[in-house]
């Protein structure tokens, strides 16, 4: 048996899924949606040659239209963070025209007092506008109603310690891994998110429950552990990190009950919490609740959050 035959030099893989949702190639390369806006534009600009042909020469209207033409084709072509740029485009201005203020205030945001001088009210700026959530509201389930977007379950995982496991426990846990991967039957999204943690609540239980240990000793290691906590939180500077299943389903067609994609939804977290299991990750779905919390901590950032014991290490 040769070195390049020990199991433990052997590099791990695995075949992973192809994108799913990657769009249909209509006409060699390009899709439909880059050929509509090349065809869109070749009309245009053949239409403005035709419209300037008795009183521009060939020569100088090529030239006019070059760097319009490469514009145009950037446009069609050109992809950034792995999205078309015409559409990185329309969101770039979707996003500079949406109001970066917003309060929730399902009656409206009422205007300010005429007493207010007008002074003070160019000052503040442009008023606040309302907040108009994504979701409808969640289930009794904890699954999120996302209107016309469908719906959406959300689970947290734990993390597996994959650095510190020999070649043939990596090879097992991608895997698995890529078995859940491959077994996917709709749009499903892993978020990584990071939150501040407040360790108070956990140095105060400490506290409180040292008085009831059985050796004086131990009760003493327990204080002075609450004080070792108690001085971390007062840093402010502490952070954790949550990893959040979410897996979502379509808004339901015409003729289907509208709670069947609450079930379906359900029914693939439960599946990923089997499937997940063989890689050491533990998934935990979350009820209405939690969901809600969730949200609420997504819509407030910067609200700290209670520590939550779960096992860290690197995400397999």
């Amino acid at each position: 048996m040769t070195a390049t035959d020990d199991p433990a030099d052997t590099p791990y893989a695995t075949r992973i899924p192809a994108d799913i949702s990657r769009p249909d190639r209509l006409l060699g390369p390009f899709t439909a949606r880059q050929t509509a806006i090349l065809t869109v534009a070749g009309l245009v600009l053949y239409g403005g040659w035709w419209a300037t042909r008795p009183f521009i020469a060939p020569l100088a209207y090529a030239a006019l239209v070059i760097p319009v033409a490469g514009a145009l084709a950037a446009l069609a072509l050109g992809q950034r963070e792995g999205i078309g740029l015409d559409r990185f485009l329309l969101a770039a201005l979707a996003h500079a025209r949406t109001p970066k203020r917003r309060v929730h205030a399902p009656e409206g945001v009422p205007p300010l007092p005429t007493v207010v001088p007008a002074h003070w009210v160019q000052a503040v700026g442009p008023p606040p506008a309302a907040m108009d959530m994504p979701y409808d509201g969640i289930t009794a389930d904890g699954v999120l109603d996302l209107g016309s977007e469908g719906t959406a379950a959300m689970a947290t995982c734990s993390t597996v310690n994959f650095e510190l496991r020999s070649a043939a426990e990596q090879q097992g846990l991608t895997a698995a891994f890529a078995r859940w991967l491959n077994s996917l039957t709709g749009p499903t999204q892993l978020l990584v998110r990071c939150h501040r943690i407040d360790l108070t609540p956990l140095a105060d239980t400490l506290h409180q429950d040292a008085a009831a240990l059985p050796h004086p000793a131990l009760e003493h290691a327990a204080r002075a552990h609450a004080d070792f906590l108690a001085d971390l939180a007062t840093g402010g500077n502490l952070l954790g990190r949550q990893i959040v299943l979410v897996a979502r389903e379509e808004a339901a067609t015409h003729g289907m009950r509208r709670t069947s994609g609450a079930g379906r939804a359900l029914q693939r977290v439960h599946e990923a919490t089997r499937a997940l299991n063989s890689a050491e990750i533990t998934v935990t779905a979350l009820n209405a609740e939690q969901s809600a919390d969730l949200v609420r901590a997504a819509c407030n950032p910067d609200t700290p959050t209670p520590y939550d014991d779960e096992p860290e290490g690197n995400l397999a």
